[in-house]
């Protein structure tokens, strides 16, 4: 991958509940490269990671925005999973599936949306139980790799970003943004526009960082006991490239001004690094009932 030239965009309210970021405070620097045990004895350049007071949003002040968003996501999926990705676990997507089911009281024929197809392997789960499935991917390999090796039709997937695209309003009653939403440089714009697109009472799903993650805490922890200013959070300038951190009451606010309502929330631990194995049940433990895991799930209806 090319080196990328950055236009840095300072934000001035919050991206989640508008509030001003003047008053939000610093957590400390991210470079753009993996930190590792020494950060202090890595070259680069470094933004500034700061946290919302009133939705504990994390973000980088400023933000960081490629000259084209292929600087980032063009790289062929083989190089990042290998040829084993192109094959689709019949499982896959099974319990988010489950559940919007089961909240939308479902019907086959329903119309479902896919912010960030990739492969389109969420599309194809869609299609297997019902849905009538659309798509919507930004990365050029990735959109052609959908089409010539997974066979999703070109009149179901879009090739753009979410901010680009259109579709006729309330065409949708489910809308997903898997792994997609902590990319967006302006997650709020994008959620209102997609809220357009969907029908009254339909769901979006949101899967996303969580900005309580305890291993972000204590990895943060040991940079500050070691004299630097960087913390963990982020990785606006290298993989997996992601702006935002979000918590639930991220979404709460939100919601005050897009008349949304959250239905339903989970954290999840997911995978556990940089503990000793014998270490991680409790781990594991600790973070389940303390909901301070990895990732934050949200389903939200209009």
């Amino acid at each position: 991958m090319r080196q990328s030239t950055y236009t840095f965009y300072y934000i001035e309210r919050c991206e989640m509940c508008g509030d001003s970021t003047a008053a939000h405070h610093v957590l400390g620097n991210r470079l753009n490269q993996t930190q590792g045990i020494s950060p202090k004895s890595k070259t680069g350049i470094s933004v500034t990671v700061v946290k919302c007071d009133n939705c504990k949003l994390i973000y980088s002040q400023p933000l960081p925005i490629p000259q084209t968003i292929q600087d980032h996501y063009n790289t062929p999926p083989e190089s990042y999973w290998g040829e084993d990705y192109f094959n689709v676990d019949e499982n896959y997507f099974s319990n988010e599936i489950n559940i919007v089911r089961d909240l939308l009281s479902f019907t086959p024929g329903m119309i479902s949306l896919d912010i960030g197809a990739g492969l389109g392997k969420c599309m194809l789960a869609m299609e297997k139980v019902g849905f009538n499935s659309y798509g919507i991917e930004p990365s050029i390999l990735f959109y052609n790799r959908a089409i010539s090796k997974m066979g999703i039709s070109k009149e179901k997937l879009q090739m753009g970003m979410v901010e680009n695209v259109t579709y006729p309003e309330n065409k949708f009653d489910f809308i997903t943004y898997g792994a997609v939403f902590e990319h967006l440089y302006h997650p709020a714009e994008s959620l209102e526009k997609s809220l357009a697109w969907l029908r009254p009472g339909g769901i979006i799903h949101i899967e996303v960082p969580s900005s309580k993650y305890f291993i972000a805490r204590l990895i943060n922890f040991y940079y500050k006991i070691c004299r630097t200013t960087y913390v963990s959070n982020l990785s606006p300038m290298h993989t997996p490239f992601h702006l935002y951190e979000f918590d639930l009451k991220s979404f709460e606010k939100l919601g005050e001004k897009l008349n949304y309502k959250i239905q339903k929330y989970e954290y999840h631990v997911c995978e556990i690094s940089f503990i000793p194995k014998i270490l991680k049940p409790l781990f594991h433990y600790f973070m389940k009932v303390t909901n301070t895991g990895m990732q934050l799930t949200v389903y939200l209806k209009k």
